[in-house]
């Protein structure tokens, strides 16, 4: 049984009503905006291109760079670099592909060495594996669950060539101590800010502070178009290459079955793109209006006892808030996270748990099924479940105690932060009835 910690808590009246777990009434209904956002515009939008049978075009341009007006996503990977403060833009059929065309384009290769954080999706890694690099772990800091500089510099050696900081939930990591020790030891860095559209890091767009960045338009992040990614660089040789790679190996100007390189079909439809730039259009205000209730919400939570939203360091200057993350303490609270996600879930606030464990402890990395083995076997790749986690203890702690919800909530009023403060009220107050009751 957990011991409940003595601590002030914001008052509530005494007749205060059984949370929604208990038999109460709901508090949220439900009625958080819906994700996707979207309207008429997106529908012209597509229509338009459905109707033209131009369901595809070449958006190879004779200057990397420049727009083709003519193409969606031409267009769009043009207007997309410019609000991310890039000079170029490459788009793509994935996040994912994202990844893998930006170390590509860097010249990361079979055996480099590529430091990543373990918190994060599977495809920061993966991309390194696909091109026979080697991921090597490298913990988060427990108060933004963003790659750690400190830790950074432990795990460098003379076979590491590149570093990928992810921003995760839209937090900005710490660029400065980051691209100040990749400088240092001449490593590429390439952010992972598929989590980060519209955030800023010392007033300037993540994405292009480092080599390169790549974003995922998948279903559930901040603009979408169902699936799509981008490169944004504000290196023209890398900008190119990338641009090479997603077209097969082809280059602007020479025959179209002529290829100069290995590379994928990793082209994004004109439909994805369409959408896309549709939903850039409302990108600004959606950021504006998620931080203004991200930090409220922040605010009001961080009054309960084992309740810790994200820090966000001074060098914020704006959080995209992918994901509102909560690091919840169970002894603090007086109640197990289990519990604590299902009762907000039934006040109808969409939620869970996050990531169950860290990269290395999927049977991916535990039974080393990758493409090739060659190289890896020989390298850091090859370190033990047992010895990541000693490593990488605040990733393992995230894993057991932090709590995600969705973006969307953040797209509402001021009503609908307010019902979430409620709900997490009641729920508190009646947290040793829930403990005892919920199975």
């Amino acid at each position: 049984m957990l011991s409940v910690v003595s601590h002030p808590v914001p008052e509530v009246p005494a007749c205060f009503e059984l949370p929604a777990i208990l038999g109460g009434t709901t508090y949220c209904r439900g009625e958080f905006p819906a994700w996707p956002v979207f309207d008429e515009s997106e529908e012209r939008a597509v229509l338009e291109v459905l109707r033209s049978g131009q369901w595809w075009k070449n958006s190879l341009g004779e200057a990397v760079g420049e727009v083709v007006p003519e193409s969606k996503v031409g267009l769009f990977q043009s207007q997309f670099a410019h609000f991310q403060n890039a000079a170029f833009g490459v788009a793509c059929a994935s996040g994912t592909a994202a990844l893998e065309l930006a170390l590509k384009a860097a010249g990361v290769g079979p055996g480099d060495e590529v430091i990543l954080p373990p918190y994060t999706f599977v495809a920061t890694a993966t991309a390194a594996l696909q091109l026979d690099a080697v991921p090597v772990f490298c913990d988060v800091e427990a108060d933004t669950l963003n790659l750690s500089p400190s830790t950074l510099e432990q795990r460098i050696t003379p076979r590491t060539r590149a570093v990928i900081p992810v921003h995760f939930a839209g937090l900005p990591a710490d660029m400065e101590r980051i691209l100040a020790i990749a400088r240092q030891h001449q490593l590429i860095v390439i952010e992972d800010a598929a989590h980060a559209h519209g955030a800023t890091w010392k007033g300037k767009a993540v994405g292009a502070l480092g080599d390169a960045g790549a974003f995922s338009f998948q279903a559930s992040k901040n603009m979408t178009a169902g699936e799509g990614g981008a490169v944004v660089t504000n290196c023209r040789d890398l900008a190119r290459m990338c641009e090479s790679y997603v077209w097969a190996g082809r280059e602007f100007g020479r025959p179209w079955y002529e290829h100069h390189r290995l590379g994928w079909n990793y082209r994004m439809t004109e439909f994805q793109a369409a959408i896309l730039i549709e939903q850039l259009k409302r990108l600004e205000l959606q950021a504006q209006l998620r931080m203004k209730n991200g930090l409220r919400l922040a605010e009001e939570l961080e009054e309960f006892p084992g309740l810790h939203p994200l820090a966000v360091p001074g060098w914020v200057t704006r959080h995209a808030f992918h994901l509102f993350v909560l690091r919840f303490v169970e002894a603090e609270f007086g109640l197990d996270r289990d519990r604590f996600v299902r009762s907000l879930r039934a006040e109808g606030i969409p939620c869970s748990s996050g990531y169950a464990h860290p990269l290395y402890r999927n049977p991916l990395f535990q039974h080393r099924a990758f493409a090739s083995q060659r190289e890896l076997l020989t390298t850091k790749s090859s370190t033990s479940v047992d010895e990541c986690a000693a490593r990488c203890p605040n990733a393992e702690q995230a894993c057991k105690e932090v709590v995600w919800i969705e973006h969307r909530v953040l797209l509402g009023n001021d009503s609908d932060i307010s019902a979430i403060i409620r709900a997490v009220k009641r729920i508190y107050e009646h947290r040793l009835r829930i403990r005892s009751e919920l199975s």
